[in-house]
């Protein structure tokens, strides 16, 4: 089943869940049991069917990127010259390869995809760009925004 296609009926006990586990994603089943008022086996059931239903798509570590020397974001506009199904797909599997790339969303403006792209630097950027992302397949042309401070991300 393609859990991404279907929606998911969801309650407000299940909505209580989701807020509470995107605070804290680390929280024990007892004190998530306790915050959205229901007892133990009961959380544990609703959440193996937010999980098995794709509603929860798993559980990471929040990263500090700075901390790890990736402070450089740019945001990258890609046109392609092709935009068939089969090119879209062959650009959509190449992209998810490359590690560089944190997001890419196909837009409907007078652009195809925008890439969120973190790097070390703007030389490591440049050489992102000019050696893997301008290789992707399809690709016509480019244009580069470079983020000066991210003000709000999914981890504020």
């Amino acid at each position: 089943m393609d859990k991404s296609s279907k929606s998911v009926d969801l309650d407000h006990i299940d909505r209580k869940i989701i807020a509470a586990l995107r605070r804290d994603g680390r929280m024990t089943v007892t004190d998530l049991a306790k915050e959205v008022g229901i007892s133990k086996t009961p959380c544990q059931v609703r959440m193996r069917k937010l999980i098995d239903t794709g509603v929860i798509r798993g559980f990471r570590a929040v990263v500090d990127p700075a901390s790890l020397g990736l402070d450089h974001v740019a945001f990258t506009e890609v046109k392609l010259s092709d935009t068939r199904e089969e090119a879209l797909s062959a650009f959509n599997a190449a992209v998810r390869e490359l590690p560089e790339v944190e997001e890419c969303h196909m837009i409907a403006s007078s652009f195809d995809y925008l890439l969120k792209v973190r790097t070390a630097d703007v030389r490591r950027y440049r050489m992102v760009l000019g050696e893997k992302i301008s290789s992707l397949p399809h690709v016509a042309s480019t244009s580069t925004f470079v983020a000066m401070e991210t003000v709000k991300d999914a981890s504020s």
